[in-house]
């Protein structure tokens, strides 16, 4: 008899490592279709904070890189961690004045920003499962 947990649980990391990865590798997308005026963006926020300007290209590690290492199952942990890190420089670098701050609608503004870092330590924490090209 198979044993249905086991099942469900890599089927649930399947599931958050492609919502995780895909979700995020549509903002990697945009970035790449606009890549002078997106580097150029970056660049400017990653300065201003006192950061040297190839620290601007890490957005790419993040939500390329990563998303693709989630969606594959290759290196999952390690996608779960630059994840984890790319949000936390997203956070400080572009969304710190958002900290305290509601929705209209009463929700946080940084709901999102926060699932996808949550997620990525998730990702980080339990693996890829099965259910990967290289599972961990």
């Amino acid at each position: 008899m198979k044993n249905y947990s086991v099942l469900g649980d890599d089927i649930g990391k399947l599931v958050l490592r492609l919502t995780l990865g895909g979700l995020i590798l549509l903002h990697g997308i945009s970035k790449l279709q606009n890549f002078q005026a997106a580097t150029a963006g970056i660049t400017k926020q990653v300065v201003a904070a006192g950061l040297p300007e190839f620290v601007a290209y890490g957005v790419y590690a993040g939500e390329v890189l990563a998303p693709v290492l989630l969606i594959l199952g290759i290196f999952s942990r390690v996608g779960g961690i630059i994840v984890v890190i790319n949000m936390v420089f997203a956070l400080f670098l572009v969304h710190s004045q958002q900290f305290l701050m509601l929705t209209k609608t009463g929700g946080w503004q940084l709901e999102l920003q926060f699932f996808y870092l949550l997620c990525g330590v998730v990702v980080t924490l339990i693996g890829s499962g099965r259910y990967a090209v290289k599972p961990d």
